[in-house]
């Protein structure tokens, strides 16, 4: 990954460092005030990801900081980078948009810095924000050209049917989805997700990511989608067959690491939908493959595809599945142990320590997991991830 910034500019940037560990997150926060009074781009963003908490702020703040940090040698930030141009082109971002970001940036360095934002504080992240925005921006480039050439792809948002709904726990429902007009659609990569955008009465438009839960195929895509926030709660109460929606075509760089190594897959809630995609896809093409699938819930009420997997298993000798409740009642017969599984159980009880690993949760669920197997010697290269939260991205979340 090139590093354009000429010496004193990365000197500059590397001076204000502490700066940054010191106001980072106030800076962060001073640049989406500035942003959101243009209701366009708000609505770009997930609100929720801005609320008390400042998850997104504060994930904002590191990113920054990470990119100062990281100046001499912006090599270690190439999975960074990727992670935040499929984000954005799965909710159509464009290159317009960097210029908000790049005035409500520089604004709030400048609010909240005062007299220590000098003109050459300004001007070096003005360049080093240029710098990283060119980058995304070309990146970004490449993939709309692949989805617009690929067959059945496209770029924008395409009109899209719900076909069929189906209850698949009481926390869990599943959208299959058709295009409205007829025709095919790409081949998704197993763990990938779909941008969706929603029009809901007495709102602003709402754009969400939902991940693909279904094989690839041609003919339409499966998203099983949780009941939390304001988007899911109108699926889950007004996404009946026939109700209209807009998507984006897949997008995302959480995918299937197939080298031949045992396979393990642990999700947490809702976390398993990227990864039974993974899982059908890999079973279709190697039926003897040997996976190792390890999910947590709350309890049988709120386990999805317990079925599907109990199948998945009596088929393939090479598939075990462990389920972890955290309120097993009498009559589960679905899961094995009760809690949730932890990094020495995963060491002790599955083949951790030789297989391709694929997490999927919500933060606290991989705060736990990837630095704990780290610190076990698990090699960082055999640690696939994705979290379900907001994520370190200039433009959306």
């Amino acid at each position: 990954m090139p590093n354009p910034l000429c010496e004193a500019t990365r000197q500059i940037i590397k001076a204000t460092i502490p700066a940054l560990e010191a106001h980072g997150v106030e800076i962060a926060r001073a640049m989406y005030g500035r942003l959101f009074q243009d209701p366009v781009v708000r609505n770009l963003f997930n609100q929720s990801h801005q609320g008390m908490s400042e998850r997104q702020p504060r994930a904002l703040a590191g990113a920054v900081l990470a990119y100062a940090r990281n100046i001499d040698d912006l090599r270690p930030l190439a999975g960074a980078v990727e992670l935040i141009a499929q984000k954005h082109v799965s909710l159509d971002i464009q290159p317009a948009h960097y210029d908000a970001v790049a005035s409500a940036l520089l604004g709030a360095i400048s609010d909240v810095l005062g007299k220590a934002a000098t003109p050459e504080v300004l001007g070096a992240w003005g360049e080093a924000y240029w710098a990283l925005a060119r980058l995304l921006i070309g990146r970004e480039a490449q993939i709309y050209g692949e989805q617009a050439e690929a067959p059945g792809g496209w770029n924008g948002w395409r009109d899209f049917v719900v076909a069929e709904r189906v209850t698949e726990s009481s926390v869990i429902t599943s959208f299959l989805l058709r295009p409205a007009d007829g025709g095919k659609v790409m081949l998704h990569r197993p763990g990938a997700y779909l941008g969706l955008e929603l029009f809901i009465p007495g709102q602003a438009p709402l754009r969400r990511n939902y991940s693909i839960s279904s094989t690839p195929g041609d003919a339409g895509y499966r998203i099983s989608v949780r009941r939390d926030g304001l988007a899911s709660r109108w699926l889950h109460e007004h996404g009946l067959p026939g109700t209209k929606l807009r998507l984006a075509a897949p997008a995302g760089d959480f995918v299937l690491h197939d080298t031949g190594r045992p396979v393990l897959m642990v999700s947490g809630g809702v976390g398993l939908t990227p990864l039974l995609s993974m899982l059908e896809d890999l079973l279709a093409r190697r039926p003897d493959a040997k996976v190792h699938w390890v999910h947590g819930t709350q309890s049988g009420e709120t386990h999805a595809f317990a079925g599907r997997l109990r199948e998945l298993a009596d088929r393939h000798s090479g598939l075990r599945v462990t389920t972890f409740y955290e309120e097993p009642g009498q009559a589960e017969q679905d899961h094995s142990l009760a809690g949730r599984p932890s990094v020495d159980w995963l060491l002790a009880a599955t083949e951790a320590r030789e297989a391709e690993i694929h997490l999927c949760g919500p933060r606290a669920f991989l705060a736990h997991f990837v630095p704990g197997l780290l610190a076990a010697g698990i090699a960082d290269a055999r640690l696939h991830y994705e979290f379900f939260g907001p994520s370190e991205s200039l433009l959306a979340a």
